[in-house]
Order: C-alpha cells, then sequence, then structure tokens
C-alpha cells in the first residue's frame, strides 16, 4: 500500500472514528424523537450522495421483490436508508443505558416466556437472529438479563471502532467473540447450559451452504444448526424491529425443532433451510430494516 494511500485510510478512519464519539455525545443531549428523526434525515442524506450503495440496494431489492416497479424499488431503497440512520441512532443513543428500566422505555419484548421454557431444558440456547432493525439492542436486552450471551462478531478494521463495538457488546456481562475462534468456546458455553447468539443472513468467510432466500440461492451460514446437532441446545429464534408506535418491539420465538435424520450432510441443508426461510419473513414484514446492501447473493453456486 502506498503511503498517499495509507494516509487517506488514516484520514477516512479518524473521521469516522470522531463522528461516531461525537454523536454517541450529542445523542443523550438532546430527546430521542428528535435525535431518531435527525438520525433519519442523516439516511436520507446519505442516500442522496452514495451512488455505489444505493445502486446495490435496488439490486438486491429488486432480486427479493421481481414483482414490484421501478418506482417501488427506488422508494423502499430511499426509506430503507431512512430507518437505517435511525436504528444506527439508536444503537449509538443505547450505549449509555444501564438499567432494564432504562432499556424497557425503548423496547418491548414479546414472550420471553418461550426463552424460559427451552431454557429450563438445561442444554444452552442458540439466539437466531439477523441484520434486521436496531439488532444490538437485543443483546442488551439479553445481558440486562443477566443471561451473558456470547455473541459472534468480524472484528472491524479499525481498531478504536472495534474497541467501541466490542465494549458496547460486552457491557453489562455480554461477551463478545472474534468470528474464526469460536467454535469450541460456543460448545463449551452450550454444555454448560449458556446461551449464545448467532446471525446466519450474510454471505461471509465460513462454513456455509447454498440455501432458498428469496427464490435464489444464497451461502448461508451453517453453525447455529451445526451448534445444535452436536450440543442439542435449543435454536430461540429472535428478531427486533422499529415500530410505528416509536418503540422497538423483539420478539422471541418458540424453540425451532431439528430434524434429525442420521444424514448429516442433509440434516445441515435441510435445518438450515428452515432457519433462514423464517428470517426471510421477518424480512418481508420490515424489508425496509434489513441491510440490503449487503451482497447477500454474491458467491455462485458451483453447477460443475
Amino acid at each position: 500500500m502506498s503511503a498517499l494511500r495509507k494516509f487517506r485510510k488514516k484520514l477516512k478512519y479518524d473521521a469516522l472514528y470522531g463522528l461516531v464519539k461525537t454523536l454517541i455525545t450529542v445523542s443523550t443531549l438532546v430527546p430521542r424523537r428528535l435525535w431518531l428523526s435527525f438520525c433519519g434525515g442523516l439516511g436520507l442524506l446519505a442516500h442522496a450522495l452514495s451512488g455505489k450503495t444505493k445502486k446495490l440496494m435496488r439490486k438486491h431489492l429488486s432480486i427479493a421483490f421481481p414483482e414490484f416497479p421501478d418506482s417501488k424499488i427506488r422508494s423502499l431503497a430511499r426509506e430503507t436508508f431512512r430507518m437505517l440512520g435511525k436504528n444506527a441512532g439508536e444503537i449509538l443513543r443505547a450505549s449509555k443505558i444501564s438499567t432494564l428500566e432504562q432499556l424497557n422505555r425503548i423496547l418491548v419484548t414479546h414472550n420471553y416466556e418461550n426463552f424460559e421454557k427451552a431454557n429450563r431444558k438445561g442444554k444452552g440456547v442458540i439466539f437466531l437472529t439477523c441484520h434486521l432493525g436496531a439488532f444490538d439492542l437485543q443483546v442488551t436486552n439479553m445481558a440486562l438479563r443477566g443471561l451473558r450471551p456470547n455473541i459472534i462478531g468480524t472484528p472491524l478494521k479499525d481498531p478504536r471502532l472495534n474497541d467501541l463495538l466490542w465494549n458496547y457488546r460486552n457491557k453489562h456481562g455480554a461477551v463478545a467473540i472474534e468470528r474464526g475462534r469460536e467454535t469450541f468456546r460456543m460448545i463449551k458455553v452450550l454444555k454448560s447450559g449458556g446461551s449464545v447468539a448467532l446471525l446466519i443472513d450474510q454471505d461471509t468467510k465460513v462454513k456455509s451452504v447454498f440455501v432458498d432466500f428469496f427464490g435464489r440461492k444464497a451461502y448461508t451460514p451453517v453453525g447455529a444448526t451445526v451448534l445444535a446437532l452436536k450440543t442439542g441446545a435449543a435454536i430461540v429464534p429472535t428478531y427486533v424491529h422499529l415500530g410505528d408506535d416509536g418503540m422497538h418491539h423483539m420478539h422471541i420465538l418458540p424453540e425451532v425443532e431439528m430434524r434429525i435424520t442420521g444424514d448429516e450432510d442433509e440434516d445441515v441443508v435441510y435445518n438450515t433451510q428452515v432457519l433462514t426461510t423464517m428470517i426471510e419473513g421477518w424480512i418481508r414484514k420490515h424489508p425496509t430494516q434489513w441491510v440490503w446492501m449487503h451482497e447477500r447473493w454474491k458467491t455462485q453456486e458451483n453447477t460443475n
């Protein structure tokens, strides 16, 4: 990498880190409604200025919703930017939350008893979630309830930004684990009756299989399925979205029963498809709160 490129990269991350720190500080100095409106406006500004990301969003929305006219796709992309701004703003603001009472002022938890029922089996719980809404609020919710969830994540390129994210996720007892170093640790946690949180809705460099997602084959992580099959842990799906009432709603669904036939490869594909279809349903309900800029269908299936 040339010296000029390194300098530009440093300037970029310096500016981004400074912006994030400033936004965290400002977020608690203004009323929440005004703050979220401001962040939604920042999202719309990003929509106006970001050519490549906007183009990717429209492309992926067109893949997912081929029945929609171009005008509808454009409208969805614009609204997605606005909602991403709002949800990101909420996560920044939530970094100052320290009690469950404070969290409950902005987050409604639905059907917590589904977790309790699965947890009583004593074999550990895998919270299956996705990049929908202010998804990190789920970790905060779990941690403030004393569950000490382990959450897997890919390290950010800038160490300072990565420290901010890791410290946020580790707050109140959650445990952030770097992707690629998690398998043994997660098995140990589940065997001891603990919990882990996994997101399987992105194309990442982990063990994956091709399953259907919005009518097209998508390379999908199998970690949740494999862990459940190996440990007997319960998979409890969860997702969160920002509602019209201004509250975030975290839904905890009943445990997903794993199909076990004895054919491990077939079981992994089948169960991963079940989980992916479930996630697709959540996204269809709240299409403007998912990360459509992610290249979900990037990896192509080798048909040779």
